[in-house]
């Protein structure tokens, strides 16, 4: 299958304060429509130049501190890990800001008890701090690239925030739960139908519902990057539509340019999407293995490779039964 990131499930953002009071939702904009934006559809530095822009600008504490997260997040996005670490650390800091350092400690590890440190201390700033937003979704995260998606689902099912709903439907596509995923749709679009995050659980799911309606989700990702600008994560996901809908030397088109002009060649959703892409291309073994050795050294603890190594220690253990003794 095409690798939706992360995706990722971080590919959603929050354009309005959102409040559910039973079937009724009430939206406040505000002053981060922008800094969201860029964030949520990859433009990570401008993320970052546009949160540094508005830092002057009169607003409240709330969209202060919700900048300052933006932030920090489009660095963790970036590999900045260092840099988020040493500026969410220090005890005047919300658990929010705390939460998402802890995440960029969680990506630099792969000590198993250190992740666990992690992960056990998110749980007990969730049950000493339920009502922060941020810091659910964080840890949703983080539980995502643990493997807890029960318990990631937990932090965000309720909806209380648009990006909440957004990243449940990406948990209910991982879990091939497409009705609830629809249901997750239908809420966003009772926000807002228009919203650039409605479009983008749209897009997640057409794509998720094969090729009858993936041309749908071709046409509103060609307008999103019409008004928005190219960029790494539209041209993944318009690389698994174009794989969805049959035509592969198109979404090798895509990942080509998102190597070629967007500086991924590290980048560990292109470098999935290329193994799968070449795959279905019928390429040779010595195509895909740069790819394949460049994901292993440079993403290890991706969910990915360790699916990878895991196959291919079982297929080692079973040929080993077979092997020829000489």
């Amino acid at each position: 299958q095409p690798f939706f990131r992360s995706i990722g499930l971080y590919r959603f953002f929050l354009l309005f304060d959102v409040h559910f009071n039973k079937h009724t939702v009430t939206m406040d904009p505000d002053e981060l429509y922008t800094l969201r934006a860029q964030f949520w559809l990859g433009h990570y530095n401008l993320c970052i130049d546009e949160g540094k822009a508005i830092a002057r600008r009169p607003m409240s504490t709330q969209l202060k501190a919700e900048r300052e997260e933006f932030v920090l997040r489009a660095q963790l996005a970036l590999g900045q890990y260092d840099r988020v670490v040493k500026e969410s650390s220090g005890a005047d800091k919300s658990p929010a800001i705390q939460a998402i350092g802890l995440q960029a400690q969680f990506e630099t590890t792969s000590d198993e008890s250190a992740r666990q440190t992690i992960i056990d201390t998110l749980k007990a700033m969730l049950d000493s701090d339920a009502s922060s937003t941020s810091l659910q979704l964080t840890a949703a995260n983080v539980f995502l690239k643990y493997g807890m998606t029960r318990e990631a689902l937990q932090c965000v099912h309720l909806g209380t925030t648009m990006e909440h709903l957004a990243v449940a439907l990406q948990i209910y596509l991982r879990i091939d739960r497409i009705d609830l995923a629809r249901q997750q749709l239908e809420l966003l679009r009772q926000a807002d139908e228009d919203a650039v995050l409605t479009q983008l659980g749209g897009v997640y799911v057409s794509i998720a519902s094969g090729r009858s309606t993936v041309h749908d989700a071709i046409h509103h990702l060609n307008s999103l990057s019409e008004q928005y600008g190219q960029s790494p994560v539209l041209l993944n996901i318009a690389a698994v539509a174009h794989m969805t809908a049959g035509n592969m030397d198109r979404a090798d088109g895509a990942l080509n340019e998102a190597r070629t002009e967007h500086g991924c060649d590290d980048d560990a959703d292109t470098l999935v999407n290329t193994v799968v892409c070449y795959q279905h291309m019928g390429k040779e073994l010595k195509d895909i293995e740069p790819f394949l050795l460049k994901l292993k050294s440079v993403h290890p603890n991706h969910a990915f490779v360790q699916g990878l190594v895991r196959v291919e220690g079982a297929f080692e253990r079973e040929a080993q039964k077979y092997a020829v003794k000489a």
